[in-house]
Order: C-alpha cells, then structure tokens, then sequence
C-alpha cells in the first residue's frame, strides 16, 4: 500500500519532493548544540517552578505549569523505549526546560545557545538539557519532537562523539520517523536515481542541498533500522561501549557486529530497489491496490457525472412542467373570460315556438295507416307554404 501511496504522489505532483530551505532538519523543527563551552545557568529568572521524576527535572514557566505536569506523567515511559534500541539507559538526570511561545522558549536557552528562528525544540547534549516550546507538544509532531532530542541527549550522554547519519539515523529509529511517507518517498526517489549516499561520505560532510538533506535523513534511519532488526539490542549496547571506550566508530562497529561498515552497507544497498524501487510496484499486491484505486476513482467520477446528468434532466422535466400548468392556466383564465361573453349574447337568440320541444318522432301504426311524424315548428325566419296545413309544407313520412 505504501508503494501505491508514493506512485500517486510522484504522479500527482512530481515537484514536491524538494524542500523549502530552511533549518539543517528540512521538515523537522528542532536542533542540537555540540558546544560544550556553553555555561548552563542554575535556573533561569523566568523560571516559576519545577517538577521531577526519577530520571528527569522539568523546569516551568508559568504560563508551562500545565504543560510540565502533563509532561511528567510520560517521559519516563519515553526514556524506557531507548533501552530497547540501544541495549541501554543513559546516565544522570536530563534536565527539560519549559516554556510557552517564542519569547520564553528562547529566554529559556543557554548563553551563547540561541536556538534558531525555525526550531521548536533544542538539544544540548553535553549538558543534558532539553529545551521545548510548551505548544510543540500538542502539535502532530509534538512526540516525535521530544524523542528526537531525547536521542540526541542519550548519544551525547553515552559517548563522546558519533557520525552524523548515526546519530540522525537513531533518533529518527525512536521516533518512528522511520515509516512515515517522507521517508519512504525520499528513499523512493534516491534508488529510482541512484542518488542513495554512502555513509562515508555522510561521515565527512552532511549534504546542503534540501532534496539531499532528505535522502541523507532517510537512509540514515533506514539503515539504524536494519543493524536494530539484524543484530539485536546487545550488540547495539556493545557498540556505544566500544564508541564510549575511545574507539573509532568503524572499529567498534566491527567489533560489536563482526563484520565491517562497508560490508554490512554493501549487504544493505543490495537489498534497497526490492524494497524502494519500481519492482515492489510490479511483483507485488501493490499493483492491484494501485488498478483498484483507480477504477474506484473512475467509478466515483462517473457516477458523479450521471448523478449530475439526471439532476439537470430532473430540473429541466420540472421547469416543463411548470411552464405547461403556467399555459393550461393562462388558457383556462382565457376560456372563461370568452364563455361569459358568450352567455351575454345568448338572451338576444330568439326561443324556439312551444310547439317544437320533441326532436323525436313518434310513429304509430294503425290497420294500414302510416305513421306520422310529430309536428316542428318553424324555424325563424321560414316563410309559410300554402299547400301545407296552417300554411306549413306538410312533413314527410316514414314508410
């Protein structure tokens, strides 16, 4: 499903892979701080009260008191999950400082820390403070904000340094950020162009160009991923011992997983176009997902047309048929004006003479004598003939 999700996106809007410029995260809003020389103060002045739990003092701002109790109630189950990736917890109490909108958030830094004008959140991890804008947390991302710096606390707690895509690629495993359609469209994108990097490089200098920056991110947390699944909890704990002891990464991670960073780099590309290629689109259920996302677009689209189709012909029937009852009325409104004219003229008719009241015949037939009709009288305006009686012309009879 995920594959059909990235081919409607490359299809539906093939410039949106690339990034506003921005902070080094591209989408993400929040940094770290490696200047150890910073000097933490104790308490800032805007500081109101704090809230401790085990592993963690939360210092508030007035206007957080809320946010920092919410907080409390969570983050000790936050930390538990860095156990399960890193195979163990860091040392200390991390300290979370606290504040609601821009202008608290940055009196809440550490001189010389300033954090930048896109960040909602920063890290200093050789300090082991935390500082979060109170309204970030309620946000979508809110949690994954918060893990991020976590992960960048643990890593700077546990060793000294570490490369850039490890550190990156951790903290965006913890989080989940892994799974999102980001993610998977950047990597998408860098093995249909052959643009994936190689951690070598990322080691020695981290891309600047944004579409770049999202490949670097994304492949970093894929491959975190895959030493996690492969090698497990403990050899990912033997590994911050050896980085934690002063060795060099690549010679710790030779010695906690047994084989080296280029080989286990190669093993993993290998793997790369069965999962973020075009061939997951044709050997897979995905294909099918992508036929029936389209008939059902189609369908619903025609069916839209014919529902649009039958409600003009429904609205052109009733027009008709109000004009018709409209000229039925106006005819009806016109035949009754004319029969009242006519009713007027009716009393100068002259009435037909008393006589004449039967049309019918009646005819009797008696010892051979014919039957005779019944008299009519005249009609106005007959002129009398002499050889009828009375002076009428004699009627005719029935044989």
């Amino acid at each position: 499903m995920r594959h059909l999700l990235v081919l409607l996106l490359l299809l539906a809007a093939p410039g949106a892979w690339a990034q506003e410029p921005g902070g080094p995260h591209g989408t993400h809003a929040h940094d770290v701080v490696t200047d150890a020389a910073l000097v933490p103060l104790t308490r800032p002045p805007q500081v109101s009260g704090d809230v401790t739990t085990k592993r963690f003092r939360i210092l508030h701002t007035a206007a957080a008191t809320a946010a920092a109790h919410e907080l409390s109630r969570q983050i000790e189950g936050v930390r538990d999950r860095f156990g399960t990736i890193l195979g163990k917890d860091w040392p200390g109490v991390t300290e979370i400082r606290l504040g609601v909108g821009r202008k608290e958030f940055e009196a809440l830094a550490l001189p010389g820390g300033k954090p930048p004008g896109w960040a909602v959140a920063l890290a200093y991890p050789a300090h082991q403070i935390i500082l979060l804008d109170a309204l970030s947390l309620h946000e979508p991302e809110g949690q994954q904000t918060l893990r991020h710096e976590l992960a960048h606390v643990a890593l700077g707690q546990l060793a000294p340094s570490w490369p850039r895509w490890f550190q990156e690629g951790v903290a965006q495993y913890v989080t989940g950020e892994r799974y999102s359609l980001t993610h998977y469209s950047a990597l998408f994108r860098a093995v249909t162009q052959e643009r994936v990097f190689h951690f070598e490089h990322l080691d020695r200098a981290w891309p600047d160009v944004p579409s770049d920056v999202e490949i670097a991110y994304a492949q970093s947390a894929a491959f975190v991923a895959h030493l996690s699944a492969k090698f497990g909890p403990q050899a990912m704990a033997a590994l911050v011992d050896g980085v934690a002891r002063g060795e060099p990464f690549e010679t710790a991670f030779g010695k906690a997983f047994r084989t080296s960073l280029l080989v286990e780099e190669t093993d993993w590309r290998e793997g790369l176009a069965a999962r973020y290629g075009w061939l997951p689109l044709t050997t897979s259920s995905a294909l099918v997902w992508l036929s029936a996302s389209f008939l059902c677009v189609a369908a619903y689209a025609r069916r839209r047309q014919q529902r649009a189709a039958k409600l003009a012909e429904m609205a052109a029937q009733d027009a008709a048929e109000d004009a018709a009852l409209r000229l039925l009325a106006a005819q009806a409104a016109q035949a009754q004006a004319q029969g009242t004219a006519v009713s007027a003229g009716d009393s100068t008719w002259p009435d037909w003479p008393a006589g004449s009241q039967g049309a019918e015949a009646h005819l009797e037939a008696q010892d051979g004598e014919a039957p005779v009709d019944s008299a009519v009288g005249d009609l106005p305006g007959e002129l009398d003939d002499e050889d009828g009686p009375n002076g009428r012309p004699p009627k005719p009879t029935l044989h």
